[in-house]
């Protein structure tokens, strides 16, 4: 998001809320901070003192924490006024125009870079008269954070623009999947009929969410279709779902559906097989095993990882020190965003935000602190085969080649392969090649985590 697309929307929430506009010093206070500026560079740039920006910027922190309801100041007022934006408008303030209403939104056209040429809807759009898609993101979570991913967001471009039909977006919790697929959100809105989003998190029947995305595509249409592929068919949809792990069982391998939901193997299926116009996104924390089988230029798998630049976004937010340690606490954390934030804050509580002396006191140890609840979570979805395997792993010294010997793990080579196989799929193990073969390594704060926890 821009900065003036910044301004914009902030005074637009102050007005709101105060019946006044931000003054111009306010307005240029924001934009320094935006640009990475400190007070005497912002003072300079207003011809002030020092000492009367930092007033009037504590004055501002006051206004704005009043007004969003969060302890506002200088070291995260960027991050939580672009992540309120974001999962607010999704950056659709860009066309200068939202109505919002019956759960909905819709986006005016009358100054969008868009026309009516280049969008190339479909001809029987409900609603012609206007170009706006129908868009439901509101059962999607406000976002906490929201950077770079730009390689990863041309990727699900180029997919969608050559028509892809379903896209899987798996990766650890926390590693920005959701993020991610609303940014991507943000920048292809107007190319779609419809959009929606849904969570699996409490995982509904098959039948209750086929009900659901009907009952969002005929709000706006005189005439029901019969099934969910007519409107696939009919219109350019994009349909979101969240948290798609939830209808795979726990204690087995990865990605095996649960006994009553069987029928959204066969859901997937049919839109990764049939043809129409439209895409489903899945976001997951592990591979569905029946995507791996199903060969088709129109089905595309993403595995998302940790960030490897933009992570420094994260520690100037928090105002930690020791920047040429950065780097080297990224590849500790392997740039997993979640992580970084509570390390972060960590480091902040305990170290006084100096990144070194963090590193000095952990030696070679890594710190996991608040992040084990995260890695439960994911070691409590594994099979009895998965978790000997992977204690195993966790404790060689050196690297699994491609042919180990397992005869001390009690393990046919068809059982040690098969959880290799899950637990890659699980995000937990990754292939790496090597001159003479490959190798499989453990993820490092697992590894560190499974060392000091037998029990798992």
């Amino acid at each position: 998001m821009d900065i003036k697309t910044l301004l914009e929307w902030t005074d637009k929430q102050v007005l709101d809320k105060t019946g006044k506009h931000l003054d111009s010093l306010q307005e240029s206070i924001l934009q320094g901070i935006w640009e990475h500026q400190d007070y005497e560079e912002i003072a300079k740039d207003n011809q002030r003192s020092y000492d009367h920006i930092k007033k009037e910027a504590w004055k501002l922190w006051q206004l704005l924490s009043g007004v969003f309801q969060e302890d506002i100041k200088k070291s995260n007022v960027r991050s939580i006024l672009e992540n309120k934006a974001s999962s607010t408008i999704y950056h659709f303030v860009n066309y200068h125009c939202n109505n919002i209403g019956n759960n909905h939104i819709n986006i005016c056209r009358e100054n969008n870079p868009y026309s009516e040429n280049n969008l190339k809807k479909s001809s029987n759009f409900p609603d012609n008269d206007h170009l706006s898609p129908i868009i439901d993101l509101t059962k999607a979570p406000e976002l906490r954070y929201n950077y770079g991913r730009n390689l990863e967001i041309s990727t699900l471009k180029e997919w969608l623009d050559n028509k892809t039909r379903l896209i899987t977006i798996y990766g650890l919790s926390g590693i920005g999947k959701t993020a991610l697929t609303l940014k991507l959100v943000s920048e292809i809105a107007p190319q779609f009929d419809y959009i929606i989003y849904r969570s699996l998190e409490n995982i509904p029947q098959l039948i209750a969410l086929k009900d659901d995305l009907k009952q969002f595509f005929t709000q706006s249409l005189s005439t029901p279709l019969p099934d969910i592929i007519d409107y696939l068919r009919s219109y350019r949809c994009l349909v979101i779902l969240d948290d798609v792990q939830n209808i795979f069982k726990l204690g087995e391998l990865a990605g095996k559906y649960l006994t009553d939901f069987q029928d959204y193997h066969k859901f997937f299926q049919q839109i990764a097989t049939t043809s129409h116009q439209s895409c489903l996104i899945l976001i997951s924390w592990e591979l569905p095993r029946d995507f791996v089988t199903l060969k088709s230029d129109k089905i595309k798998t993403l595995y998302l990882q940790g960030l490897t630049t933009e992570f420094e976004e994260i520690f100037k937010e928090y105002g930690l020190k020791s920047e040429e340690k950065w780097t080297e606490l990224r590849e500790l954390y392997q740039g997993h965003p979640s992580w970084l934030n509570i390390i972060s804050s960590t480091i902040i509580e305990l170290f006084d935000g100096e990144v070194s002396l963090f590193l000095e006191q952990m030696k070679n140890e890594i710190y996991l602190g608040d992040i084990e609840d995260s890695i439960e979570c994911h070691l409590q979805r594994l099979s009895a085969t998965e978790k000997k395997v992977i204690h195993w792993l966790a404790n060689q010294t050196e690297a699994v080649e491609k042919f180990p010997k397992t005869a001390n793990l009690d393990l046919s080579q068809s059982q040690f392969w098969a959880a290799i196989q899950s637990l890659m799929r699980r995000c937990l193990l990754d292939k790496l090649p090597s001159e003479t073969s490959s190798y499989f390594p453990i993820n490092p704060v697992f590894k560190s985590y499974l060392k000091r926890n037998s029990h798992y």
